[in-house]
């Protein structure tokens, strides 16, 4: 019976994983599809599944590709202006802008994982990212901005940390923000960056 239990638990561990992420995708998928179908059928007079992910999809590259026009850019300029202007909608605007870009623009931000020397004595290391070299601006020479993930969570703390006690990694940034996710269970895949 302890055996049986074992494979048990050893299936879920195999499967868990996949099924909560086809879970995950799936609910998107069909939240996403629902919305646009809703509104879609009564101008097709028919249904077709999938149609909204697809027409999502085109929308949102053709939107992208215009976003980087010589047309579009003074327009989006003017908007991110105005915007900017507006006290709380500026925090909100500027930081999730920011944040999407660290992780999908053209100046990635999370691209310099590190190790850092955070208790001496007790010779205990954290794994995060580099995301500022210089912090002049606020009096702080040799100090350094590191971003340190949470595990299993899509958030994370900001330190300015001794640029000597931080240590860079010659691993795969996206291996390391893996790593950090997972609470250090994930196995490094050894490859060429």
């Amino acid at each position: 019976m302890k055996k049986i239990s074992g494979y048990f638990l050893q299936g879920i561990l195999l499967v868990a994983p996949v099924a909560i992420t086809i879970y995950i995708l799936y609910t998107f998928f069909k939240t996403v599809d629902g919305w646009l179908t809703t509104n879609l059928e009564p101008l097709l007079g028919f249904y077709i599944p999938g149609l909204g992910i697809v027409i999502l999809f085109v929308a949102l590259t053709i939107l992208g590709f215009i976003g980087q026009t010589a047309i579009f850019k003074p327009l989006k300029k003017i908007t991110g202006k105005l915007i900017l202007k507006v006290p709380v909608l500026n925090l909100l605007y500027s930081s999730l802008n920011d944040l999407f870009s660290a992780f999908v623009g053209k100046e990635k931000k999370f691209n310099v994982p590190v190790k850092v020397h955070f208790n001496t004595e007790n010779n205990l290391w954290k794994l995060g990212f580099i995301t500022r070299e210089s912090l002049s601006e606020f009096e702080l020479p040799g100090m350094v901005a590191i971003y340190f993930p949470h595990s299993y969570n899509f958030s994370g703390e900001l330190y300015l940390v001794p640029s000597g006690r931080v240590e860079k990694l010659d691993l795969s940034p996206a291996e390391v923000m893996k790593f950090i996710v997972s609470g250090g269970v994930t196995r490094f895949e050894i490859s060429e960056k």
